[in-house]
């Protein structure tokens, strides 16, 4: 067996080497790269590439650098052995301080075992701190627990001193009873837990309890009882209960019967304390009325002649408003709303009189003030809730029979009545402390507001039926004596709706508005049927005019933009142009009706029939010619005559004189027509002074109306001619 072979199975179980690639040292490859480099690294050294470019022998010049090496080699050989000495000593110093070292790593390695020990000690006395720090924080929570236990069971001297001699409006006694209230309350828990210490101090808690509601009840009691005594302003004691509201809450968490003595007290001696005051109140302020009060025949169309006047059966007038003027009465829904209340025995003093609506106002607002103190008091003191009926119910208690004897007042008082403003002016005061009471959150008198206004409402819509009844069948022949004058039932009407409005305003109340417009469509039949006396249609007109401006003017000055005055305003306006059309006709009736006629015939495109009117426009321009300053100064005075509103009578003037010039301006324009060229195509003329030369002769008789009229463009096609006046001296 030859040698391969045994190397061959020597190595059998050995692992192949693998086949490293490139990264294979060993490899052939490899070693000439690394021959190559350091060749390469060789030629670009300094020495080298100076050597070549000199061409120096390069065998020559390496054994001249071998022996410039072996010199140097031998002085550093000679510089060791002249410094060997030294190196000696060195080699000593060197051996010492291993030697010193060597004991300081000894003494090192001791402290690092020391160190360690002490370490081990240290967190042995950390844990056992730990331990004892869990141990120190468990002992003071429960000598906490503890500490309060026994604080909080504990009754001192001091409690019992105070519960039992000191006055209960001290504050001492009052601090005592909160701490007392929080033992009771402790030791009541903590029997539940069976405590064994509670049975300790239950005996002394109880007696101290006894001992408090004792002196409380006594207290409250003599605060209730002096509400009782005469003259007495009860929110004094009503204040200095509220500073100790506590008392009751004490009284309810311990003891409910004699809280329940102390509410049933307080309520039956305030229910008869506001009855008393409120009843006495009334009834002298109900002596402080008027006495001459509107009855059932002060009706707005009961007749006002001179045998009987509105009111002739009551002994005066003075110092009373009418049953259908507002005049200063709608001040108790402003400034008077809040104003301090009537003094009775001062009114009565200094003679003053009142109307009802004033003494409503005073009444009700006193009830009004009392009842949101009273409501917020019972809830504070009593603790009763208001979400629910509890707060309600304990205030009905106090203030029902008040409140009853408030509503069977109102009611015998409304049915006897008829002053319907007054009634109108107390719905509307209870609107306004019905808000006054929602801004302050009490919704106590809500039911009584609205039993009062179902009360008041149903008399208020009674009278005034009664007065659009007693409008609807007056009959104009049993008023006496009429004129052109506005009449005294239109100026109740006037006055009164504008009134009705006026109060309405801030409040709205459509059925209020269907009233009015029934009350007003009869008023507008009367003064038809009034003008219907006159035998003259200008009289009738004249009558109308008079009426609807009065109505009209008294309505707008009173109130702001309403249905009345719209309506008033188209009436007027029509009999306005009616009675100009009449009081023009008996001056310019001709030169109307011709007027009239040739604007038909012009529609009709009938221009050459004009001219078959010669004769009849040349006398009716004489006509005009001749009288119409006359005419003039006798429309003016029988306008102004006619009219008791100057400043209406100056308008209708005013609006007579342009009727009658747009009436001259339409005869010029129409009797220009047949002298144009094409006078429908171009209607808009000038006419001047200079002009007036060439014109015919009917229309030179025009001209006196000491007018030139200067017809210019329309603005737009649709429009029509625009008309300007300048002054013409004409002889």
């Amino acid at each position: 067996m030859d040698t391969t072979t045994e190397d061959t199975n020597g190595l059998e179980g050995i692992d192949p080497v693998p086949n490293l690639g490139v990264l294979d040292l060993t490899s052939e490859d490899f070693l000439l790269d690394e021959v190559d480099l350091h060749i390469q690294q060789n030629l670009e050294d300094d020495i080298v590439k100076e050597a070549l470019k000199t061409g120096v022998d390069l065998r020559q010049y390496s054994k001249q650098i071998e022996k410039e090496l072996l010199e140097v080699e031998n002085a550093s050989i000679q510089d060791y052995i002249k410094e060997s000495q030294n190196i000696a000593s060195l080699h000593k110093q060197i051996a010492a301080c291993d030697t010193i070292l060597e004991r300081m790593e000894q003494m090192l390695n001791g402290f690092q075992t020391d160190l360690s020990s002490i370490s081990n000690e240290i967190q042995t006395l950390q844990e056992e701190s730990i331990a004892m720090n869990i141990k120190l924080k468990n002992r003071q929570a429960v000598r906490g627990e503890l500490s309060q236990f026994v604080d909080e069971m504990v009754i001192p001297e001091s409690m019992i001193s105070h519960i039992v001699d000191t006055p209960v409006t001290e504050r001492e006694f009052m601090e005592q009873l909160h701490e007392l209230n929080h033992k009771i309350n402790f030791v009541k828990e903590q029997s539940f837990k069976e405590a064994r210490s509670c049975q300790d101090v239950r005996d002394i808690l109880e007696k101290l309890k006894s001992k408090a509601l004792s002196k409380i009840r006594e207290f409250l009691l003599q605060k209730i009882y002096s509400f009782r005594k005469p003259m007495t302003n009860y929110q004094v004691p009503q204040n200095t209960m509220l500073k100790f509201r506590f008392f009751n809450e004490f009284l309810m968490s311990h003891e409910r019967q004699v809280a329940k003595e102390i509410r049933d007290e307080y309520v039956d001696t305030m229910s008869k304390i506001y009855y008393s005051y409120f009843k006495g109140y009334t009834s002298r302020l109900m002596k402080l009325q008027y006495e001459e009060l509107a009855d059932k025949d002060d009706l707005m169309g009961v007749e006002d002649t001179a045998k009987k006047g509105f009111f002739a059966t009551k002994p005066s007038l003075k110092n009373r408003s009418t049953v259908f003027t507002l005049g200063d009465r709608g001040e108790v829904l402003t400034s008077q709303l809040e104003a301090p209340v009537i003094v009775p025995h001062a009114a009565q003093k200094n003679e003053t009189r009142y109307t009802f609506e004033k003494l409503f106002r005073s009444q009700h607002y006193t009830l009004m003030d009392n009842c949101c103190r009273e409501y917020l008091f019972i809830v504070d003191f009593f603790m009763v809730s208001t979400s629910g009926t509890p707060a309600q119910d304990l205030f009905n208690n106090i203030m029902g029979k008040t409140l009853s004897m408030f509503l069977k007042h109102m009611e015998v008082y409304t049915n006897d009545c008829y002053d319907s403003i007054a009634i109108f002016l107390c719905i509307h005061i209870i609107n306004r402390y019905r808000s006054i009471m929602l801004k302050r959150n009490v919704p106590a008198l809500e039911r009584y507001w609205q039993t009062l206004q179902d009360i008041m409402w149903p008399r208020f819509k009674y009278i005034l039926e009664l007065n659009i009844h007693s409008v609807k069948e007056c009959d104009p022949q049993k008023l006496g004596h009429i004129d052109v004058r506005p009449h005294y039932i239109t100026r109740r009407y006037a006055e009164f709706s504008a009134a009705i409005v006026g109060i309405n305003q801030s409040f709205p109340d459509e059925k209020v508005h269907q009233l009015l417009g029934q009350l007003q469509i009869e008023v507008e039949n009367f003064v038809l049927k009034m003008a219907a006396e006159f035998p003259q249609r200008k009289e009738q007109l004249v009558f109308l005019i008079n009426n609807y401006d009065m109505m009209l003017n008294v309505i707008m000055e009173r109130t702001e933009d309403s249905k009345e005055c719209e309506s008033f305003q188209e009436l007027l306006s029509a009999r306005t142009q009616e009675f100009i059309e009449e009081v023009l006709a008996p001056h310019f009736g001709g030169m109307i009706t011709f007027v009239k006629e040739c604007e038909v015939i012009i529609e009709k495109d009938n221009i050459d029939h004009l001219k078959n009117e010669e004769r009849r426009v040349q006398q009716i321009v004489r006509g005009f010619n001749a009288d119409w300053k006359k005419a003039i100064e006798l429309i003016n005075q029988d306008v102004m005559r006619s009219f008791t509103n100057f400043k209406n009578g100056t308008q209708i003037l005013q609006y007579t004189i342009r009727k009658e010039r747009d009436r001259s301006v339409s005869l010029l324009f129409l009797l220009s027509s047949p002298l144009s060229p094409s006078p429908l195509l171009s209607p808009c003329l000038s006419f001047s002074p200079s002009a007036s030369r060439s014109l015919s002769l009917p229309l030179l008789l025009l001209l006196p109306l000491s007018l030139c009229f200067s017809f210019s463009p329309p603005p737009s096609p649709s429009a029509p001619p625009c008309l300007s006046l300048s002054p013409l001296s004409y002889r």
